[in-house]
């Protein structure tokens, strides 16, 4: 029982510790907004994996991908740099811009029913007068006919549906932060709006190809690889949905 109390004031110490901070963040006033180019939650680099790819090609065989050579003296080049040159996101710094339109709906629904109903009867009428016998010796005028007597029933049944339907709209800048080998882009970005007292943050990653840039230089979130998609939000509105801490370790030791 003593240690017992000791590991709940323990995880009770670290649960305060560890969540407190970040309600201390907004108490009393706005929540804090992370610094310009850092993410509070940042989102997870591409793994190792994805860097062993064959190398890509020369850059000058994919077509208007690297500007050409021109002379110093030229009046027209075809350039990033030029009037009407290829402005989309190609190397590591870039910028684009994700556009995420998620609207998803799924519906599951699950039903079992299950009986069972078993029987069985065992009488001893008459084994070297061994009845007789049982009637003088067990109380009551118990005998041997039956012997032994079961029956047993089960019955269960269950119905479970689940319904979900997401929807979400929102558009944020990227920053290509690595190049993988086959020249596909490492992308990072985070977005962050305060409403008074209240914080919205969208985080996004993962793996995209340059010529799924469109010539406006935007990428739909489903053509992003390993994509990594985060919209949520810190302050007091968030805070009252949150279950309270000791319901929280309660719900996290307790067997029942």
């Amino acid at each position: 029982m003593k240690h017992l109390k000791s590991a709940l004031l323990i995880m009770t110490a670290a649960s305060l510790a560890g969540c407190g901070s970040s309600r201390l963040d907004h108490m009393f006033k706005p929540p804090s907004m992370s610094p310009v180019g850092e993410m509070r939650n940042p989102m997870p680099a591409p793994s190792p994996e994805r860097f062993n790819v064959p190398p890509k090609n020369a850059r000058a065989h994919q077509g208007g991908v690297t500007e050409p050579t021109h002379t110093t003296a030229s009046l027209w080049h075809s350039g990033p740099t030029s009037l009407f040159g290829d402005r989309r996101a190609r190397q590591t710094g870039d910028i684009v811009t994700v556009v995420i339109e998620i609207d998803e709906e799924a519906e599951f629904k699950n039903s079992t029913d299950r009986s069972r109903s078993a029987s069985d009867d065992l009488s001893v009428p008459g084994l070297f007068g061994l009845p007789s016998l049982a009637q003088d010796v067990l109380p009551n005028g118990a005998g041997l006919d039956p012997a032994v007597e079961t029956s047993s029933n089960t019955s269960s049944s269950g119905d479970g549906t689940i319904k979900r339907e997401e929807r979400i709209t929102l558009r944020v800048a990227a920053t290509v932060v690595g190049e993988l080998p086959n020249g596909h882009l490492a992308i990072s970005g985070s977005q962050e709006i305060r409403v008074n007292y209240e914080l919205r943050e969208l985080l996004v990653g993962g793996i995209i190809r340059p010529e799924d840039i469109s010539r406006s230089n935007v990428i739909t979130y489903d053509k992003i690889a390993d994509a990594r998609i985060s919209y949520g939000g810190r302050g007091q509105i968030s805070d009252l949905q949150r279950a309270r801490y000791g319901s929280q370790i309660l719900d996290m030791i307790s067997p029942f």
